[in-house]
């Protein structure tokens, strides 16, 4: 027989909020989500990353009798979530390949008896007959919560075949209600999460795709480590992440980076899975780590104080450069977004598309994907206004990011074109950029000479634009699909079938005027926590003994409180435990355990003087 699961807080959605959780109220289409859950109804819910859709399942879990269950794809990710619901108060436990033996039979017991509100499973772990079945006959679901669900997605950038397996839910626990939830999914994958899901298409919610906080910029490489460099030293001892496309890059960007001060580690799929939980743990745990990595790090990273992500190399989507761009900021603060990317990283995206041995369909869809991310770094309007509508939204000019901040000059460069592509016919179509500039330039060196460069129709007829300026003019020819770039051999730039129709239909063409400077220039960084001098001492012990604490269970600061809670705490000074409840982000459970602690600090920290 089924247990009862004694209802564990019989309050309201929004006294929840407040009790649990430490806040007034709620975001967006939270509440909407919320109540619509519980009332019984399935739910497709969209919410960018950091507007708070785990409370979307969180609560309706906690309102409904029985057991919430969550399918999440990576043990770490459910680890820090199980933790940061238990410091809250919730009871929260994570069912996983890491948990054997004693712990796990104390697990299955602790769900037979009703003594949990929410359960974390790897979707792996969920679909085993036996796992299924137990759960059948020994609990009672209040609901099943399908999270990062655009991993169902074939087409998708993080796509996982057990994903597609979770369709089965639907007939294993009838009637309970379903949600799957994510932050990354254009208008076909969300079509086809709904779709295979069997969730009706009136039950979706789509909170939309802005990430205020976050400053984008993309920029020509141009000396990439100095430019990385630039965007580092204006976030001190401040976490990050850097991706780069392959193993080697990783692991030397990190040594680098540790030879210039920093704090770097680099993680990718060579290192053996100790390694790389041992380094992830030190990014979760520890302050102001630079994690260099390829795209194997990232998913289900829930480290709300990430203050900027760079790509030193070209992603492989929108979506994709949207997800990893994404995992600063979460919370809610200032962030900085950096991609840099030239004509190889094209080239190479290409290759990998047409080298691939997938179908033609996904081979199109994949080269459209990359048509788009092109678009979006060439473009010489608002970079919010040009990713936010390839995701169907439309949006006012942002402000905050580069092209805003220093609008491109552009120019007609209809002639520069031409003269680039005929320069590219004349010597053979088998040379690389640099050559191309050479003789564009006019310059003479041996190679030129032996080959009789010099005394082509096109040697010298490009001295109107610097060496910069025409790497520049190729860069976005080849971005453009004018030219094509032979990676598997020397990198020769080569006339592609666009190139060939655009001088045969004699198009014209605008192009941006490269920027003076490494084209990271914007306004600086925001702080991510600004407060007034007098206060900011508070703050910093406030944050030390967060660290204390933290170090104390073995979990990651943020567990605790995150940054804008302090904040409010340095700024308010509350002097009782019914002052310190006011403040955004402390729940009852926290105030409870962790109360004490913060308001000695406050008391034992000396009023700022008078002005």
């Amino acid at each position: 027989m089924v247990p009862d699961s004694p209802c564990p807080m019989p309050s309201s959605p929004l006294d929840i909020l407040k009790s649990v959780y430490g806040y007034d109220a709620f975001r967006g289409r939270q509440a909407e989500v919320i109540d619509h859950v519980i009332a019984g109804n399935d739910a497709f819910v969209l919410m960018p990353t950091g507007g708070g859709k785990s409370l979307c399942y969180q609560i309706p879990a906690l309102c409904r009798d029985g057991l919430g269950l969550v399918v999440s794809p990576l043990i770490a990710l459910m680890e820090d979530q199980v933790a940061a619901l238990r410091a809250a108060g919730v009871r929260a436990a994570a069912l996983n390949s890491s948990l054997a033996g004693p712990a796990r039979g104390q697990l299955w017991d602790d769900i037979r008896a009703g003594e949990l509100d929410l359960l974390y499973v790897a979707p792996e772990t969920l679909l085993r007959p036996e796992v299924l079945e137990r759960l059948r006959s020994e609990t009672r679901l209040a609901l099943i919560a399908i999270d990062e669900a655009h991993c169902l997605s074939q087409w998708g950038h993080d796509f996982r075949p057990e994903y597609r397996e979770l369709s089965c839910l639907a007939e294993a626990f009838p009637g309970v209600p379903r949600m799957a939830l994510t932050a990354t999914a254009d208008a076909p994958t969300r079509a086809e999460i709904v779709e295979h899901l069997a969730i009706a298409p009136e039950n979706s919610f789509l909170a939309g795709f802005d990430r205020p906080n976050i400053r984008y910029a993309i920029a020509e490489k141009n000396t990439p480590r100095r430019q990385l460099q630039g965007l580092l030293t204006a976030h001190p001892g401040e976490s990050g992440i850097v991706y780069c496309l392959s193993k080697r890059k990783t692991e030397e960007t990190a040594d680098w980076l540790n030879d210039q001060g920093f704090r770097a580690l680099a993680y990718h799929a060579g290192l053996d899975a100790g390694t790389r939980a041992a380094r992830q743990r030190r990014f979760q745990h520890e302050e102001g780590i630079v994690m260099v990595a390829t795209i194997a790090f990232g998913m289900g990273i829930d480290k709300p104080d990430v203050r900027f992500v760079a790509h030193l190399d070209l992603p492989g989507s929108i979506e994709a450069y949207y997800q990893e761009t994404g995992r600063a900021g979460r919370d809610g603060l200032p962030a900085e977004a950096l991609m840099l990317y030239g004509p190889d990283d094209i080239a190479l995206r290409r290759m990998f598309i047409e080298d691939s041995g997938a179908p033609d369909a996904r081979k199109r869809m994949e080269r459209q994907k990359l048509d788009a991310l092109l678009g979006l770094a060439e473009t010489a309007d608002c970079r919010r206004q040009a990713l936010l509508r390839y995701f169907g939204e439309d949006h006012a000019p942002c402000g905050n990011c580069d092209t805003c901040a220093r609008p491109p000059e552009l120019f007609d460069g209809t002639e520069a074109a031409q003269k680039a592509l005929s320069c590219i016919y004349r010597t053979g179509q088998r040379f690389g950029q640099a050559h191309i500039v050479a003789v564009l330039r006019g310059e003479s060196d041996e190679r030129i000479a032996r080959l009789g460069h010099d005394r082509l129709s096109t040697w010298a007829i490009g001295q109107e634009h610097d060496a910069r300026t025409w790497r520049s003019i190729l860069r976005q020819l080849i971005a453009l699909g004018l030219v094509s770039v032979d990676v598997a051999g020397h990198g020769g730039l080569a006339i592609s079938e666009r190139g060939a129709a655009f001088l045969r239909n004699k198009e014209s063409l605008q192009l941006r005027r490269p920027q003076k400077g490494s084209g990271r220039k914007a306004p600086r960084a925001q702080a991510a926590v600004e407060l007034p001098p007098e206060v900011q001492p508070l703050f910093e012990a406030l944050r030390e003994k967060r660290l204390e604490l933290a170090r104390a269970q073995g979990v990651p600061s943020y567990v605790i409180f995150h940054d804008k809670t302090l904040a409010e705490m340095a700024a308010a000074r509350p002097a009782s435990e019914a002052a310190l409840a006011r403040i955004s982000g402390v729940g009852a459970g926290k105030l409870e355990r962790y109360g004490a602690a913060f308001l000695a600090v406050i008391a034992d920290h000396p009023q700022p003087a008078e002005a």
